[in-house]
């Protein structure tokens, strides 16, 4: 049986709570985000995930980690983390018993990413994805245009002795966009709770470009990359001609420079976009496909391409296979 108790997921057969948002016994953590990371007894990550979550809970929290691959069991199912391909460490979960083959996607990005694994797409009977982008509009262009226009908008402003100033999630985007900037030569300062994790990802194996830490007034000559806060942001005061960005994958909605507060929006996600929530249904070939934290129309979607799909309630419950 899976369930949905007061939105977070439990699936009975395993006894598993799946990136709870209420504290538990023993619960599985795909990554290291706050909407998916709370305080548990104990998590079930990768060590990378893990990493991560030390870093920013803290406390007395056991840790069960896995690599990718490594499987584990639970009473007669088989349990396996591999790839998503969304931050550092993030995974999916696969689940395995005689009546067949079941995977939570958790967050996920399909294609080319500088700062984690890859994501994988795996055959299954029954998979419950995320489709946070499930609409056509949110079709994104080319990584590699989306890439060259940060880049060259950053190279323009340092040019015209003005200070750019890229927001982006401190866990995961941040990280990739520094990748992508460092990559392209330009010289690099981290806000403080972006260079805490990028410490992390550095310990972790990930080679980041150098770059300074976030010290007010030295910061001339520097793309500062800092967590999301538009041109208000009081921080921006003590920079010389402060020009703004967001990287977000809702920069695709028509009003996202005026939503930010920002000079310029850049759709690049370490989510899946339409095309690729299409495809990784393609790709895994379910009978059944469930869907959460996204648009209910992409049940609609997948349903007219002749896939059995329902978005997953509040208080569901259903057996696995």
């Amino acid at each position: 049986m899976f369930s949905v108790v007061s939105g977070s997921l439990y699936a009975a057969d395993v006894d598993l709570w799946i990136d709870s948002s209420g504290s538990r016994e023993r619960c599985y953590v795909s990554h290291g985000h706050s909407d998916h990371a709370r305080r548990h007894v104990r998590i079930i990550a990768t060590p990378q995930s893990a990493a991560i979550c030390r870093s920013r809970l803290g406390g007395e929290i056991a840790y069960e980690t896995y690599a990718y691959d490594e499987g584990f069991t639970m009473g007669e199912a088989r349990l396996t983390l591999f790839p998503a391909g969304h931050v550092l460490g993030s995974s999916q979960l696969q689940i395995e018993c005689e009546r067949g083959r079941f995977v939570y996607t958790g967050d996920f990005k399909l294609g080319e990413t500088l700062t984690c694994r890859p994501a994988e797409v795996r055959r299954c009977d029954l998979v419950l994805m995320e489709c946070t982008f499930g609409r056509p509009q949110y079709t994104f262009p080319p990584r590699e245009e989306v890439c060259a226009a940060l880049v060259d908008w950053a190279r323009g402003a340092l040019d015209a002795g003005q200070t750019p100033v890229v927001h982006a999630y401190a866990l995961g985007k941040a990280q990739e966009v520094m990748a992508i900037l460092g990559r392209a030569g330009l010289p690099l300062m981290a806000h403080g709770a972006i260079d805490k994790l990028a410490r992390v990802y550095v310990e972790q194996g990930v080679a980041l470009p150098p770059y300074a830490r976030y010290e007010a007034g030295k910061t001339d000559g520097h793309v500062v990359v800092m967590p999301p806060g538009g041109n208000s942001a009081p921080i921006l005061a003590k920079m010389t001609e402060p020009r703004t960005a967001i990287v977000s994958g809702w920069a695709m909605d028509s009003g996202a420079r005026y939503r930010y507060g920002v000079d310029a929006a850049f759709p690049l996600s370490d989510h899946a976009d339409f095309a690729a929530l299409l495809r990784y249904v393609e790709l895994a070939q379910p009978s059944k496909v469930l869907l959460h934290h996204g648009f209910k129309s992409f049940a609609h979607e997948l349903r007219r391409r002749g896939v059995e799909a329902e978005f997953l309630e509040e208080h569901a419950q259903l057996t696995l296979f």
